[in-house]
């Protein structure tokens, strides 16, 4: 903040009166309320899972290395790194100037505690089977310098460095929190600022971390964060979030809804900002491993009775981007080749049912065979449901019963029943999104078919194979055309997915609020950082 505030100035004009020359200092550091759409499951950053939550844990927690926008990778809480010839060794050289919130040291010896703790059975399998599945162990060389090294080569190892899963936590929290996969005030990390409440249901406080001064390369400041504070709201309603800040409530809001974009844009005193997520694309995963999308009929009659830019029109209003594959546009791995290659057809819809044998109607309209309606269930767990998927699946489901006899029933619950639901097999569509840097580690964790979030059941060897072998190389080109391939084998020629929109975040604020932006590997908002408020 480059104003001085009339207390400021008052007491320099009274010291030079005095004789004494005044020091020009800033007006002290404000403080900002922030309204958020979704409330994190957990704050502990190497359980990370929801994209919208990436702004809490890099408040809190600091990686190893950042991301540009261009994809390069950059120093962060490690200076440097260097990578053998046979890519099997990583070794670090890490700043030596840093401490935990706690006031333990940040070393060597911290990061090696961050990387075993991913060993301890049933922490975090996904990351482990995945991000980790190359690892071997880490050495410490010296307090600066850390050996890392892989059991293989691994592709998607440097930006698991540059990921909320390498956010470092004090090795002495790891010991002592009393909810270590949840974290929350007693889990520490190293960031800009430190989180001293959380009330479930209502907000998040941090406070700023005044010894700070190792941001990534990149910010557009260094030393401590400009705010001395910062409360996010849970306002998971839209228009609740929209009236806090027009009203003053609340400095600055995310998840903009469509339907209140245009009021924003009008108001003089507000700004609004916008960016595509990166990873996957909003994407139904058909469930193959019983009736009806047992048969790739029905999954493409499915996809081709929904007209969706329609959908996304009535939905978003013209703001969201249609979705041609399970990897986003913002990807660089995106294969443009399948644009048009599916939906919007209500005959092909009609006969694709019709020959695989749902030919009936029963009274309400649905079709049926051997006495059984064409049913399908989403089980979608709330903590997940952003952009007002809720009302995007009810138009979905109007289309399919009206252009195709197609009963989908759409189901909201908590996290323990829709996890329930998977384990049950209770469900034919899976709905998801991730928000992973490099798109290929979320290929990896949805497609294979033992990945840990596979819920089509399908298992495809040609898409294993690629999937590995991109996974396993540096080759930016060489990934391309790997995933160019598993994306038309689940899209084009098996049906397996129905790719329906691209996320997006979007940032309202108070003109006053500056320093906003966009997380450059992910596209989410960013952390608070950089932010200040100017009088």
């Amino acid at each position: 903040m480059k104003r001085l505030t009339s207390a400021l100035l008052l007491a320099a004009v009274t010291l030079a009166a005095c004789g004494t020359a005044p020091a020009v200092e800033e007006a002290a550091p404000a403080s900002l309320t922030w309204a958020v759409e979704t409330q994190p499951i957990t704050l502990n950053p190497q359980q990370w899972s929801q994209n919208k939550v990436r702004l809490l844990v890099f408040n809190q927690f600091d990686a190893l290395l950042s991301r540009a926008k261009d994809g390069s990778f950059q120093p962060w809480l490690a200076r440097s790194w260097k990578v053998s010839d046979d890519e099997l060794t990583y070794t670090l050289e890490l700043r030596d100037d840093v401490t935990f919130h706690d006031g333990t040291r940040f070393d060597a010896a911290a990061v090696k505690a961050n990387l075993d703790q991913f060993k301890v059975e049933g922490y975090n399998t996904a990351v482990a089977a995945i991000q980790l599945r190359a690892f071997e162990q880490a050495e410490v060389v010296s307090p600066t310098t850390l050996r890392i090294t892989l059991k293989e080569p691994d592709g998607l190892f440097l930006d698991f460095l540059a990921s909320p899963y390498a956010g470092q936590i004090s090795p002495k929290s790891l010991k002592s929190a009393k909810d270590l996969k949840f974290g929350g005030p007693d889990l520490v990390g190293t960031g800009p600022f430190i989180l001293d409440r959380y009330v479930p249901g209502q907000e998040i406080h941090y406070r700023r971390n005044p010894a700070y001064k190792w941001p990534p390369a990149g910010a557009a400041h260094q030393g401590p964060a400009h705010l001395a504070e910062i409360t996010y709201r849970f306002l998971p309603e839209a228009a609740v979030r929209v009236g806090a800040l027009t009203s003053g409530q609340v400095q600055v809001i995310e998840g903009v809804p469509a339907t209140e974009a245009g009021l924003i844009k009008s108001d003089p005193d507000l700004t609004l900002r916008t960016a595509l997520n990166s990873g996957t694309a909003f994407t139904y995963y058909f469930n193959t491993s019983h009736p009806p999308f047992d048969d790739q009929r029905v999954r493409e009659a499915f996809r081709a009775a929904v007209d969706v830019d329609a959908v996304l029109k009535s939905v978003y209003q013209d703001t969201a981007t249609r979705a041609w594959s399970v990897i986003g546009k913002a990807s660089p791995f995106y294969d443009a080749g399948l644009e048009g290659s599916f939906g919007g057809d209500v005959a092909q819809a009609n006969a694709l049912l019709d020959q695989a044998g749902w030919r009936q109607r029963d009274a309400e309209g649905y079709r049926v065979k051997d006495g059984r309606r064409l049913s399908v269930r989403t089980v979608a767990a709330s903590a997940y449901v952003r952009d007002r998927r809720d009302v995007l699946a009810q138009a979905i489901q109007a289309q399919v019963k009206q252009n195709a006899g197609i009963d989908f029933q759409v189901k909201i619950v908590d996290t323990g029943t829709a996890q329930q639901a998977v384990e049950d097999d209770a469900y034919e569509i899976f709905e998801n999104s991730r928000g992973d840097s490099d798109a290929g580690a979320a290929l990896n964790l949805l497609l294979p078919g033992k990945g840990a979030l596979n819920r089509t059941h399908y298992s495809d060897a040609g898409v294993e194979k690629a999937i590995a072998e991109a996974g396993s190389s540096s080759d930016q080109a060489r990934r391309a055309k790997l995933y160019a391939e598993v994306q038309r084998i689940v899209v084009r020629d098996k049906a397996i997915v129905f790719p329906i929109y691209v996320p997006a975040d979007q940032i309202a604020a108070r003109k006053s609020v500056r320093g906003l932006g966009f997380d450059p590997a992910s596209g989410t908002p960013a952390s608070a950082y950089d932010v200040r408020i100017e009088t």
